[in-house]
């Protein structure tokens, strides 16, 4: 299932993106924006595989959005302009749709869409990086992967919890969420990224993991359970 973000600042274009969204069975429509800031936020928040992404926007256009943000999530462009077709593709965008966009034209998108991200899904899942390396009281250490435990976002530096040490090291807790693997990671709270296999307990709104307790946000809560729903049995 991918997860979609609608972004278009006419009511009835993403009226129709959603519609088109909800005939497929693979595809969720988890929110639709009318902006780009809006979508910025949406993508912090929420768990979006791929964005339906208008180019002529107020504020900022869809092109401006992917220049600033060179880590979103897989997407798609929807625009009534196809003299914006070429530089589409120079930004590694998956597909460009033509307004009026028919359903047919729209499942062929989609298709492609489930294809490109299944690959590199599997791409994440079978190679993951064993370790990774942060700047640390003038050194720089090598932590594992699998020794983390969550990372503590603070003002202006994080702190990494692992299952024997602490490191501080003067980050964003943002910079390094893009840097780490997708799938081990999870944001539970603007504060707190989780290792998900370290999860013990999930308790209301809140996540245990061994001894520490810490608070799921609200607007973490529905991403958090999106994360561990493939491996939460039911009757």
């Amino acid at each position: 299932m991918l997860n979609c973000l609608v972004v278009d600042d006419e009511p009835i274009a993403r009226n129709g993106l959603m519609e088109h969204i909800r005939q497929i069975d693979f595809l969720n429509p988890v929110a639709e924006c009318k902006n780009a800031i809006e979508a910025s936020a949406c993508i912090q928040n929420k768990n979006i595989d791929l964005i339906f992404l208008d180019i002529q926007m107020p504020k900022l256009t869809g092109i401006d959005f992917i220049k600033n943000s060179p880590l979103l999530p897989a997407v798609i462009f929807t625009t009534a302009y196809p003299e914006y077709a070429i530089e589409g593709y120079e930004l590694d965008v998956l597909d460009y749709l033509l307004k009026p966009i028919s359903f047919n034209r729209f499942l062929k998108s989609a298709l492609k869409a489930q294809e490109f991200l299944s690959v590199k899904n599997k791409q994440e899942i079978s190679s993951p990086s064993d370790f990774f390396f942060i700047k640390c009281n003038k050194k720089i250490e090598k932590i594992k992967m699998n020794d983390v435990l969550y990372i503590e976002g603070m003002s202006n530096y994080i702190i990494v919890h692992t299952i024997d040490k602490k490191y501080i090291s003067y980050l964003t807790s943002k910079s390094i969420e893009e840097q780490l693997p997708h799938n081990l990671f999870v944001r539970i709270h603007k504060s707190f990224l989780v290792a998900v296999n370290t999860i013990d307990t999930i308790d209301g709104n809140e996540v245990k993991i061994g001894k520490n307790t810490l608070p799921i946000s609200k607007s973490y809560k529905e991403s958090v359970m999106n994360r561990i729903g493939n491996r939460l049995f039911k009757r």
